[in-house]
């Protein structure tokens, strides 16, 4: 992998050079903030960067391409890697900049190899029991052992003094949260809200892979999940509502839509276990999380969605 040599960024491709860079932070009493991410970044991402910048006096931003999240039967070669762009983004933030880019090759973050069969892996790994194994867990059963493992690593390479996540991967920042809890990592997690077009999609690497049209077309995602949540605003107060109801709310709104989809999950879960919830309790509340296929224009391939909402 080439990079760019024109970047005003410090590039750090090394483990050693990112405990160098953190040490130096140490010593002049700096916090760090740490955005990780897979590259192809998009304004989900900067709005998470901008952030950081708002909250630390350093920010680095992560970028690799995790294999050990990635089944054998899908394509990591086929994640769309854009690295001169990405550094192009990061060096165009107004203002406070960004102050440097972790860009690790496979073999400095797997020092044991890494193969994208589970039963052939060696060396150690994170699994993250009891909110990993339920909707996108059900779906793709090592992503999460991959997340957490990737995140681990990284927590423990920057030690940042606080790491941020976008809504959008609810499951995501949920397994985040109950690893730096129970593995007592000295870390904040930010989750900020989830960035959107302003038809609703939710902000996505994988939008790339869809038309204009077909990205207004899955806008119908949000819409319903929105319905969800409008019906439980309005007969929460100080009462439970059945998480069946809001979902019966849902529902119609996807079957009304104008183009095929597959629906993998529709879920309303308990916002820290992820546990389905017949009820959701006011002050508790719950995760309303989907995922749908969508379908990829003049081919066969179909483009895996997430969106989710937050009751409160």
């Amino acid at each position: 992998m080439t990079l760019p040599s024109s970047s005003p960024i410090r590039v750090l491709r090394t483990i050693q050079q990112v405990r160098q860079w953190r040490l130096s932070c140490l010593l002049n009493r700096e916090s760090v903030g740490l955005v990780p991410t897979m590259g192809a970044l998009h304004a989900g991402h900067c709005s998470l960067v901008s952030q950081s910048l708002k909250e630390n006096d350093r920010t680095v931003v992560s970028i690799f391409v995790n294999p050990s999240q990635f089944a054998p039967h899908e394509d990591l070669e086929a994640y769309p890697r854009t690295l001169d762009t990405d550094m192009e983004t990061l060096s165009n933030f107004k203002g406070k900049q960004v102050d440097a880019i972790f860009v690790p090759k496979i073999s400095e973050m797997y020092p044991s190899g890494i193969t994208l069969d589970v039963n052939k892996q060696k060396g150690a790994f994170v699994s993250v029991l009891g909110c990993s194994e339920q909707l996108e867990g059900a779906q793709r059963p090592q992503f999460f052992r991959g997340v957490a493992t990737i995140v681990t690593k990284l927590l423990n390479v920057v030690t940042p003094d606080q790491i941020y996540f976008g809504q959008k991967d609810a499951q995501q920042y949920v397994v985040i949260k109950n690893l730096v809890k129970d593995l007592l990592i000295n870390t904040n997690v930010r989750v900020m809200p989830t960035s959107r077009e302003s038809y609703g999609l939710a902000l996505s690497s994988r939008n790339a892979y869809l038309s204009d049209p077909a990205k207004k077309r899955a806008a119908v995602i949000y819409e319903a999940l929105h319905t969800g949540e409008e019906y439980y605003n309005k007969h929460s107060q100080g009462n439970q509502v059945k998480s069946s109801e809001i979902i019966e709310r849902i529902m119609p709104i996807f079957n009304e839509a104008d183009f095929e989809f597959e629906m993998e999950y529709l879920a309303v879960s308990h916002p820290e276990s992820l546990e389905n919830l017949e009820y959701v309790e006011p002050g508790v509340g719950a995760i309303v999380s989907t995922a749908i296929r969508v379908p990829k224009e003049n081919s066969d391939e179909k483009i895996r969605l997430l969106d989710n909402i937050l009751l409160k």
